[in-house]
């Protein structure tokens, strides 16, 4: 049975599997290129390409925001309309299929 060396491991891994150290160093490529093209090309394409990565940023950021975010404000939203049902509820008197609030019952003013 043959053995199983580590150097063998070692290089079968390396060969197929991405590692932190590969997508560090593509990440870092892609920003170098990035910023290289953007020194070759003039002042208002360089704005126009500042605008575009602002805007993609910016666009990326709301969205990682909302979806961390969505169980929370989904929550406030339920509990928001749970309360409002309960005071609708609680402060009006019903006649049928007629809901009449409290307040109509207090004298009126005269004109």
């Amino acid at each position: 049975m043959p053995s199983v060396t580590a150097q063998s491991v070692a290089a079968r891994y390396d060969h197929t599997m991405f590692s932190f150290d590969k997508i560090l160093a593509v990440m870092v490529a892609v920003a170098c290129l990035v910023l290289l093209i953007r020194l070759l090309v003039g002042a208002r394409r360089r704005r126009t390409l500042d605008r575009t990565a602002f805007g993609l940023w910016h666009g990326l950021r709301r969205r990682v925001q909302r979806l961390v975010h969505w169980r929370k404000h989904r929550r406030s939203a339920e509990k928001a309309a749970e309360e409002a049902i309960r005071r609708a509820r609680d402060g009006v008197e019903r006649k049928g299929n007629v809901y009449t609030p409290k307040s109509f019952n207090k004298p009126r003013k005269p004109h």
